[in-house]
């Protein structure tokens, strides 16, 4: 199984980097909690690494989101009867009919999705996102706050999504309790012994669907995982760096360390000539930060080194860990 979409800040790329510091913990937890979901690549891992996992919850305040993975919940087979028809009337088009195709689908997705019951307004979205640019979630003016992402490069061949995987979905999502809302509602109401993985906006941007995430939001977030790490839950929390000392800051007890990361959607660094004219775009470097247990280094977290090597460089530095505070519950609050 794997994630369902591309999803421009998805976490496939920083996972070699997670496993070779601190590590991934594969045991120490019944419950594995995403209330940030976007496209779920950690999420699909531990459900791969870790069979003892019971229960997995994801919430996403995107209800779009959130409606495509009901859909494959729970009526996968008229999901896929709608991508098939999709699909069947795109793939035979020229490039310029696939474009026509591509928008005149979308206005109807955000005018008049009123035609299609739940399952095929989520379906038709699901296309959209697979023949859309790359990982990249817009709205504009017209959309009605709702998916309005460019067409992509309309390139496909054979098909347009993957059957299997989303049927291997609809298998998984049997274990999956779906929330959508604020990320505190699904994440105060675990149980037992849990994984919480907080993968919130960047502090520097919005959220893709032009919601506000600010500092305050973030340190209410940061207090929560320091409260259900002293809880003895496990926690990662993983952001930007800004370079302004936020996270040194409000860390706390939880451990801290930094990977040199690479953008290639979205941070793409101009290159203009001496008239000011963009003549080219290339990767912007960046930083990303991981907050998480300081407990991880001691649990299971057995990972094939030398063959993650050849995915990711090791460029991680640890900051120092801080004494244990006192928290109460007044040291968090819903964002």
């Amino acid at each position: 199984m794997k994630p369902l979409y591309i999803w421009a800040g998805g976490k496939n790329k920083m996972i070699p980097k997670y496993l070779m510091d601190p590590g991934i913990p594969y045991s120490g937890y019944d419950t594995f909690v995403e209330p940030f979901f976007g496209g779920g690549a950690m999420m699909v891992h531990i459900y791969q690494n870790n069979p003892t996992v019971k229960k997995f919850i994801i919430n996403d305040v995107n209800a779009e989101i959130v409606g495509l993975y009901t859909a494959i919940k729970t009526n996968v087979a008229d999901f896929t009867a709608r991508m098939d028809i999709l699909q069947a009337q795109y793939l035979p088009l020229s490039k310029v009919d696939r474009k026509k195709f591509y928008y005149d689908l979308r206005k109807e997705y955000t005018t008049n999705w009123t035609q299609w019951n739940a399952t095929d307004e989520s379906a038709t979205l699901y296309f959209l996102m697979k023949t859309g640019f790359n990982g990249i979630w817009q709205v504009n003016q017209s959309s009605n706050g709702r998916f309005a992402t460019p067409s992509g490069l309309l390139n496909q061949t054979v098909k347009v999504y993957d059957k299997d995987n989303v049927l291997e979905w609809n298998v998984f999502l049997q274990k999956v309790d779906i929330y959508c809302g604020d990320w505190y509602h699904c994440a105060s109401a675990v149980q037992g012994s849990a994984f919480f993985f907080m993968d919130p906006p960047y502090r520097d941007s919005f959220t893709q669907y032009g919601q506000i995430f600010d500092d305050n939001a973030h340190i209410s977030l940061i207090n929560f995982c320091k409260h259900e790490d002293l809880k003895g839950n496990t926690v990662f929390y993983c952001n930007r760096d800004a370079g302004d000392s936020f996270y040194t800051t409000h860390q706390g007890h939880l451990a801290l360390s930094y990977y040199n990361v690479t953008y290639t959607a979205g941070r793409r660094k101009q290159n203009k000539d001496d008239a000011g004219v963009i003549t080219s775009q290339t990767a912007k470097s960046a930083r990303e930060i991981l907050l998480y247990s300081p407990r991880i280094s001691s649990m299971n977290c057995t990972v094939d080194v030398k063959a993650e090597k050849t995915k990711a460089k090791k460029t991680t530095t640890k900051v120092a860990k801080k004494p244990k505070p006192i928290l109460d519950k007044d040291m968090f609050v819903t964002a």
